[in-house]
């Protein structure tokens, strides 16, 4: 029986252990589904409670006078204060920036900082 890391997956032509990121099996030369894998990993991310720092971002950008991101990442004390602000504007000026700061970071960075 074959195993698989978890930056590996199979072929789904071949079924060849090929690396995530590979678009082209190397075997078989068959293109990956890419938008499936990326699905996966997202999937994956949420089952495991895991913190997508672009969904953090776009809550930030869009709707951070309200917190929304603060409590999506944990921090529901500062949600809380985001809320009793927000007629300010002053926590949509701050999300915007913390929105670009999230877009910014690395991945390892945002799960060292942000995940369990």
């Amino acid at each position: 029986m074959v195993e698989k890391n978890s930056d590996e997956m199979f072929c789904h032509s071949c079924g060849e252990v090929i690396k995530r990121e590979a678009e082209i099996c190397p075997k078989c030369g068959v293109r990956q589904k890419i938008q499936q894998s990326v699905t996966q990993n997202l999937q994956q991310d949420i089952s495991l409670g895991q913190k997508n720092k672009i969904i953090a971002a776009l809550f930030a950008i869009l709707i951070g006078g309200l917190g929304i991101h603060k409590f999506y990442l944990g921090r529901v004390g500062a949600g809380i204060v985001y809320i009793l602000f927000c007629w300010t504007g002053i926590p949509s000026l701050i999300g915007l920036f913390e929105g670009i700061a999230y877009l910014l970071m690395t991945d390892n960075a945002f799960k060292a900082k942000y995940d369990q």
